[in-house]
């Protein structure tokens, strides 16, 4: 088949390279120059690095190169990608500084994708398929401020953290950063370094976690192991889970509690007075921070100031220079607002009728598995499962597409699948209270969300490795024999020989669901591909 692909980020081509070694025609659209969508030079801001490490951010097959540090930067992972670009053949598939303008179903069961280039040429031609990977931190999310236009007048300039790409814009400047995310303390310390003066505008304090907690373990060891995971109680917990969060409850709130004082105490955030409120095992209710280097270090020296709790309520034009008053009153100046406050999930270039179905009344994408919109034909999402193992769980998902191309999956009813989608955004409601950006974010549950999908096609890894995985860090490269393994079995049969075996997913999701350990597929079916 001949399938389009919107975004060729981290999920656009492993999609591409996947359905590629399928057999499928593909084209990949991109409106950056480069591969690597929050990557791309255009986007990256300084100070950006990877928050999981380098062997937890890697696809299976392709490891970040040994020379990397534990945490590459935006540069070094935009290169990675543009290396697994050229060592898989996908070059001729790109086609870079291009923007889909629309695209459309058509009466004959195509997709119908009208395209415009850095030439401002347009474009439109016909695809069976249609996959959307155009990523869940594409559209930088700015807040509406009052006196904008007075501000600007005044010589003041805001923009998104993805539109701050020198920290020489910040030089000699008053600097505010309205954010307490990762990507804000990032991207704080190198302006507080050039800056005349840096203040960071937190309207929610949000936990941090060193890179080495008790500066001798790494966090990996604690949060990024299935073990990790489990310390959240999930939609339907299961084995050890169940003890976790029934007898073992006391011992598993100590447990996750204990990081939080760890991290009180190592960060200095008593006497910084930037302790957040509620417990450590509310973490998973805002976002997991890894604590940016040097920002607490900045804070303590005076380099940057952080106003807790606080938002800015006006921009303003002081005696001809640009300024800001905040919620309790405080006047600053700001020469420069750089707002790294987060994304929007968008697909403006899908017709309205379309997104109607896509989305439920509160703007949450309705996508079973994270890939699978609802009575939509030939269309597939990837990369809307944001998680600490992205580039994992997006392979994972294009294997997933993969085989429901081949028609080696059968789904259950519209019906059946809408019911689980509610339901599970109604448990993400709770668990991260609401915090879920629109049903594109599975943290805290990265490999549940794994299990399920490879659970449809009754497809995992050895189960001793991923009870290694109980303890030690989830390792891609376990994961690394799957996509051999499913294009072998989606192979048709020689003439003569055994047809191809169809997957079923199981239709009940609150019973025997996928991931829990038993299939619907026959056992000489069942693969173990071990690392």
């Amino acid at each position: 088949m001949r399938i389009a692909i919107i975004g060729a980020g981290v999920a656009g081509l492993v999609t591409a390279k996947v359905l590629t070694q399928a057999g499928h025609r593909i084209d990949v659209f991109e409106k950056a120059p480069d591969v690597g969508g929050v990557w791309s030079r255009t986007r990256r801001y300084p100070g950006v690095t990877t928050q999981s490490p380098k062997a937890q951010y890697s696809f299976s097959d392709f490891p970040m190169p040994a020379d990397f540090p534990e945490w590459p930067d935006g540069a070094q992972v935009q290169s990675y990608l543009a290396d697994y670009t050229a060592h898989f053949g996908l070059e001729p598939a790109l086609r870079l500084s291009t923007e889909v303008i629309s695209a459309e179903p058509t009466d004959e069961g195509t997709w119908s994708v009208e395209s415009r280039d850095a030439t401002g040429a347009h474009t439109t031609e016909i695809y069976d398929q249609l996959v959307v990977a155009n990523g869940v931190f594409c559209e930088p999310s700015v807040p509406t401020f009052a006196g904008l236009a007075e501000f600007t007048a005044a010589g003041g300039q805001v923009c998104a953290g993805t539109e701050f790409h020198d920290a020489e814009q910040a030089r000699d400047r008053s600097v505010l950063v309205v954010g307490y995310g990762k990507s804000a303390c990032d991207v704080a310390v190198p302006i507080s370094a050039v800056a005349t003066r840096t203040d960071v505008i937190a309207r929610q304090l949000l936990w941090k976690v060193p890179r080495k907690i008790g500066g001798r373990l790494n966090f990996k060891m604690l949060l990024l192991t299935r073990l990790g995971e489990a310390l959240f109680r999930y939609i339907r917990p299961r084995g050890l889970e169940r003890f976790l969060h029934g007898p073992g409850n006391g011992l598993r709130r100590r447990m996750i509690n204990s990081i939080g004082t760890v991290s009180i105490r190592q960060l200095g955030l008593k006497r910084l007075d930037l302790v957040p409120g509620g417990a450590m095992e509310d973490i998973v209710r805002g976002a997991i921070g890894l604590a940016t280097e040097g920002f607490f270090e900045a804070v303590t020296a005076g380099d940057i100031t952080v106003h807790r709790d606080r938002t800015i309520e006006q921009l303003l034009d002081v005696d001809g220079k640009p300024a800001a008053r905040l919620s309790d009153g405080t006047v600053l100046p700001a020469d420069l607002i750089v707002c790294a406050t987060g994304f929007t999930q968008g697909v403006p270039f899908l017709p309205e009728g379309v997104r109607e179905q896509l989305l439920d009344e509160r703007g949450n994408f309705m996508l079973y598995r994270q890939i699978l919109p609802l009575g939509i034909p030939g269309l597939y999402f990837n990369g809307y499962n944001s998680s600490f193992f992205s580039p994992l769980n997006a392979e994972i998902a294009a294997l997933w597409i993969a085989a429901a191309l081949a028609g080696a999956v059968e789904t259950p009813d519209t019906e059946t699948m809408r019911h689980a989608v509610v339901e599970q955004l109604a448990f993400m409601d709770i668990a991260t209270d609401t915090h879920h950006c629109r049903g594109t974010k599975i943290i805290p549950f990265s490999m549940h969300n794994a299990d399920e999908v490879l659970g449809d096609l009754d497809l995992n890894i050895n189960p001793l490795i991923r009870a290694a995985h109980w303890l030690g860090p989830v390792d891609p490269a376990a994961y690394r024999r799957l996509t051999p393994t499913l294009l072998k079995r989606l192979t048709p049969a020689e003439p003569g020989g055994r047809d191809r075996p169809r997957l079923r997913l199981l239709s009940d999701p609150g019973g025997t669901a996928p991931g829990s350990g038993q299939t619907s597929a026959s056992p000489e079916s069942h693969v173990n591909a071990e690392a």
